[in-house]
């Protein structure tokens, strides 16, 4: 067995992220390492889900994958795209149970998960949260220092979620003092207990 090198204090990344873009076909995921401030991709790529011919075998594949992720990358946090909102409810459906796989396996792990909007990882990226896959492509290279393959999307767009969430470390879950938080079922059926029967 090879001795381990040790690394150096300064070599040590200080957060490791997991970004996601859950799909039902093609499953995008990006690890970036933060030290010093400086943001380095560790690892990228796209899970093809296609050459499965049922969805519990997707969801099966998917899950193992992350598993298999988080286990050789150790992330402190994942990010993960939100779900958006689409007509087909068929696809809504597998497209949740995808990003539910994905969640459970960091959940398994004790890892944080922060969830992103689409236009907010753009707006966050790019500046602007109308901008073209290629736009994300291409900024997230910049911002990276590195070479992607363009035809990746997925993954480039789940190394964008795992920037975005670098740019908004605030932005995980804050357990509230209050217990009613404003707009939340809990708080309308305080104000409003004369209407619920």
């Amino acid at each position: 067995m090879a001795p381990q090198k040790n690394l150096l204090k300064s070599e040590v990344p200080e957060k490791i992220i997991l970004g996601v873009d859950p799909g039902t076909r093609i499953a995008g995921y990006g690890v970036i390492s933060i030290r010093a401030g400086v943001m380095r991709m560790m690892q990228y790529g796209v899970i093809n889900l296609i050459k499965y011919t049922t969805h519990q075998q997707k969801l099966q594949k998917l899950h193992e994958t992350m598993v298999r992720l988080i286990e050789e990358h150790k992330p402190d946090e994942m990010a993960i795209e939100d779900p958006f909102f689409g007509k087909n409810v068929q696809v809504m459906l597998k497209l949740g149970r995808a990003q539910g796989v994905v969640m459970a396996a960091a959940l398994s792990r004790g890892i944080p998960i922060v969830e992103y909007a689409p236009r907010r990882v753009k707006q966050s990226v790019t500046g602007n949260g109308n901008a073209a896959k290629e736009q994300v492509s291409h900024m997230v290279a910049h911002l990276l220092q590195v070479d992607l393959n363009p035809e990746f999307f997925d993954a480039t767009d789940a190394l964008a979620i795992a920037v975005c969430h670098h740019f908004h470390e605030n932005a995980l879950p804050v357990r509230s003092t209050k217990t009613t938080k404003k707009g939340a079922w809990g708080a309308f059926a305080s104000e409003n207990a004369d209407r619920i029967m």
